[in-house]
């Protein structure tokens, strides 16, 4: 299995209500529903204030990177990825579990 996390850090001056920022939100939830190839998947706001925490978390699983990389080039996840790259930036990290 390889788990994929994702954290954003909100670019400056955009907030959480922010009406891209509430698409962006609905757009990663419903994916789950939309990626077969998507084992595990959860996602919410950090709850930390600490000046290092990024804004947001996706914790997500596949079966293998074959799966990983349908997912990544699904057109469902990229058109999320265009509109989290209007407000956000992130980090990720891919590992076998």
């Amino acid at each position: 299995m390889i788990r994929h996390l994702v954290l954003f850090k909100l670019n400056e001056g955009v907030e959480r209500d922010d009406p891209r920022v509430v698409k962006g939100v609905e757009v990663f939830r419903a994916l789950k529903d939309k990626i077969p190839e998507i084992r595990f998947w959860e996602l919410g706001w950090n709850l930390s204030d600490r000046p290092i925490a990024h804004d947001f978390a996706l914790n997500s699983a596949f079966d293998d990177t074959a799966a990983l990389r349908r997912y990544v080039e699904h057109p469902e996840h990229q058109a999320g990825v265009a509109l989290w790259r209007e407000f956000a930036t992130w980090v990720i990290a891919d590992y076998e579990f």
